[in-house]
């Protein structure tokens, strides 16, 4: 859909939590026309508006920011993994453990403590091993099913619903 607006999409992946919204703040800086977003795991549930979650969890500077350019992984992106149980099983094939994985329809609800063990002990089995965030969740987060994950995470359905409005 970007493609045929032609519409530009630079992704830039931040390291840490405070890496990302300090890079954030560059860009809306440096890039004032383009519709900058900022991406962050929570870090646990939420029960406000995504800006107003980062300004009390960690007290950062929200104030400059609209909140339709802030938006949350909740609570971290491995919940956003486990809402498509059958590319993790793809990708991992033989030896994942599928009745490892909750069969909650609210993904968000999964407390961040225990959703990469969740991962780890479906993945263990694996040939390509256990799950491993930074050499594994960036290749998923490509293949799953943007639907399903979309229905088991409201704050991913978010950032869709924002993206496509703005195109």
């Amino acid at each position: 859909m970007a493609q045929s607006h032609k519409i530009r999409w630079k992704i830039i992946i931040c390291g840490s939590r405070n890496n990302a919204f300090r890079d954030f703040k560059i860009a809306l800086k440096a890039h004032p026309k383009a519709f900058n977003v900022l991406l962050v795991d929570a870090e646990s549930r939420v029960n406000t508006t995504a800006c107003e979650h980062l300004k009390q969890r960690d007290n950062w500077d929200v104030t400059a920011i609209e909140d339709e350019q802030c938006h949350l992984m909740v609570q971290t992106m491995e919940a956003w993994l486990i809402a498509d149980i059958d590319t993790l099983k793809k990708f991992y094939g033989q030896g994942f453990k599928e009745n490892s994985i909750p069969r909650n329809p609210n993904v968000e609800q999964i407390e961040k403590k225990q959703l990469e063990p969740i991962l780890k002990a479906a993945t263990r089995q694996t040939s390509k091993g256990e799950y491993h965030k930074i050499r594994h969740a960036s290749k998923l987060l490509g293949l799953l099913n943007v639907d399903k994950v979309r229905v088991a995470a409201s704050h991913c359905d978010r950032i869709f619903t924002v993206l496509i409005k703005k195109m």
